[in-house]
């Protein structure tokens, strides 16, 4: 029980760091290689939604590491 206990722990801090870091990746990426802010822009153009999918995608992949790195050697 322990063990599972302490597995679920390290998925859930996993996933969490790696959504909120990636996501501010993401957001970095746009905003200083691209020039695009998502987050304070009021308009909806493709650019902002290009903004938005590094946001989301800078998520996924920072969820994906954070899960390599703190689970591998880990049943």
């Amino acid at each position: 029980m322990a063990q599972n206990f302490d597995r679920a722990l390290r998925e859930g801090l996993a996933d969490a760091i790696g959504f909120v870091g990636g996501a501010l990746g993401g957001w970095a990426v746009g905003r200083e290689v691209l020039g695009i802010d998502f987050i304070s822009s009021p308009d909806w153009n493709a650019p902002q939604l290009l903004g938005l999918v590094l946001i989301v995608a800078g998520c996924g992949v920072g969820r994906l590491l954070a899960r390599r790195l703190m689970l591998k050697d880990k049943p």
